[in-house]
């Protein structure tokens, strides 16, 4: 297992309990009552630490190379997935997946931004930072399921779109813009949850939801701590500053009302228990849809073109 900075002390213990179990088999030893006593010291470990992670912490928590990505999720939550691919404009931006698929029995349309796992997918989805072709996609796909009357459920984890000069060529700006719209006029369920980074435009652009979640330990904000830091300071190192400033944690945004729920997460974050995180998201995207798939196709466009307009309102108060 990768551990982060802060995780040393458990990573020491964790490495205590291999070499016992190493140990174990090798010589027939009965060592469970250290083990049991070494675990327990993790666990208390884990709470110490976790209790009160900084926001910069937090974010190296959502960035985690062993986290779960949207196609981990599209795996175990969804059945029946049918992929769909191409903005039928320019190509395929792997970036940004998403298709038909089933959710606990209720056809669904399902968007996610993918980072990948290791150099060979980081590199085939662009780390998750999506071209214009791959919000266009989205936009095709948000369309279809107004079309058919499909719930949207999206999966948001980007750092940001794609900030290349290609990009820029092919009207990155405009597809942003575009997939806000066109997210804010459906007249279907829509549930967007933060998984991982939540990363400006780039995240937004599939995050207008009627209800919009985080994942306990994940991050959402106008612009990563770095870029804030090199903007504001001249100064990458900076970037642990710029995280405070940003209030970028699940727990602030809340408390700012920009989203409507934290989903715990499992004791050291949803890398250390995959399918206690699967259940937690799909049972919250269980619950909103019953109560959402009971309105009127007009009163849900309406309710949330509000909630955006009011995070406006309020923020200029």
């Amino acid at each position: 297992m990768h551990f982060l900075d802060f995780e040393k002390p458990i990573a020491e213990l964790e490495g205590k309990i291999e070499e016992l179990r190493h140990l174990s088999d090798a010589d027939g030893m009965n060592i469970a009552e250290e083990v049991a006593r070494l675990q327990q010291k993790v666990e208390k470990q884990l709470k110490a630490v976790y209790a009160k992670l900084s926001p910069w912490q937090k974010t190296q928590v959502a960035r985690h190379p062993d986290r779960p990505h949207a196609l981990d999720y599209l795996k175990i939550l969804f059945t029946d997935v049918t992929p769909l691919a191409g903005d039928r404009v320019f190509g395929e931006d792997r970036a940004i997946v998403g298709g038909l698929a089933r959710f606990r029995g209720q056809p669904v349309v399902i968007l996610g931004q993918e980072k990948g796992h290791d150099t060979e997918t980081r590199l085939r989805h662009n780390f998750g930072m999506a071209m214009p072709e791959g919000y266009r996609k989205a936009q095709r796909l948000m369309e279809l399921a107004d079309t058919f009357n499909l719930p949207v459920l999206t999966l948001v984890d980007t750092a940001g779109a794609y900030p290349g000069v290609a990009a820029e060529e092919r009207g990155q700006a405009e597809a942003i813009a575009r997939s806000i719209q066109v997210g804010l006029n459906l007249k279907v369920p829509v549930i967007s949850c933060v998984i991982g980074e939540g990363g400006s435009g780039g995240a937004i652009a599939i995050a207008t939801g009627n209800v919009v979640m985080m994942l306990e330990h994940s991050i959402y904000s106008v612009i990563s701590p770095e870029g804030c830091a090199s903007i504001l300071w001249r100064s990458g190192d900076q970037a642990q500053q710029a995280a405070e400033a940003l209030r970028l944690t699940a727990q602030d945004l809340l408390d700012f009302k920009v989203i409507d729920e934290v989903i715990p997460e499992p004791l050291g974050g949803a890398h250390r228990d995959r399918e206690a995180t699967f259940t937690q998201v799909g049972d919250a995207f269980e619950r909103h849809l019953r109560e959402l798939n009971g309105l009127e196709g007009g009163i849900l466009r309406a309710r949330r073109r509000e909630k955006f307009l009011r995070m406006g309102r309020e923020g200029l108060a």
